[in-house]
């Protein structure tokens, strides 16, 4: 399991050392969630802070874009040092041009569901993306509770996947921690996004350890 803690639920004063924070403790990625206010009832981070936070780590930055047009915003995201950026089914965009213009810029592109949309949604973009996230919480805001019963729409991309034999990574984001993270597994992801389960634990890097998979004998 890859790990990829979401800056969300970092200390904002402190972005650039909570980064090194989590790359020292093992980390595999680092989640960004970009929040427009439209999209999602909330205002986060935008292509400046992305920029600033680039020479902290060589990481790979796994940017969350929820916000009603990605396409405008992929070009900034992009020249910010995006290495992978996900963006909702859900928006306004048209899918295929914000898949495409992700591809032109060397970046990997995902596609995201939120709760209520069925796991079928994504099955025709397959072929064309790195990964899909799973949104296991309602988009917008960090500290909700992880909802269990996302993990069949995990297993049923996770088979889709398999049947097509495909090499397409299955995020998960929203609520993960140590609670949950066997039935994440046991679905079939290969990234948890974790927030609070990382940034507010006791030990950063036992908490990343035990989310790969890495249990205390």
């Amino acid at each position: 399991m890859k790990v990829a803690p979401s800056l969300l639920s970092c200390d904002f004063s402190q972005m650039g050392n909570e980064i090194v924070r989590i790359d020292q403790a093992g980390a595999d990625m680092v989640h960004l969630d970009v929040m427009d206010g439209h999209f999602v009832p909330n205002l986060t981070i935008g292509p400046a802070i992305v920029k600033a936070l680039r020479p902290y780590t060589k990481l790979p930055f796994d940017v969350h874009l929820m916000i009603t047009d990605p396409l405008d915003y992929i070009d900034s995201f992009a020249d910010a040092g995006a290495d992978i950026i996900t963006f909702h089914l859900e928006a306004d965009s048209d899918l295929d041009r914000t898949i495409e213009k992700i591809r032109e810029r060397g970046v990997k592109p995902g596609v995201v569901i939120k709760p209520a949309t069925p796991a079928e949604a994504v099955f025709p973009y397959l072929d064309r993306v790195y990964m899909v996230l799973v949104m296991t919480v309602e988009p917008g805001f960090g500290g909700q509770s992880f909802m269990a019963d996302m993990m069949p729409k995990v297993k049923a991309i996770r088979e889709e996947i398999s049947r097509r034999q495909l090499d397409v990574l299955i995020e998960v984001d929203g609520g993960v921690s140590a609670k949950n993270i066997d039935i994440v597994t046991e679905a079939g992801a290969d990234v948890s996004v974790s927030g609070t389960g990382v940034f507010k634990a006791d030990d950063t890097a036992a908490a990343i350890r035990y989310l790969q998979g890495f249990r205390a004998e």
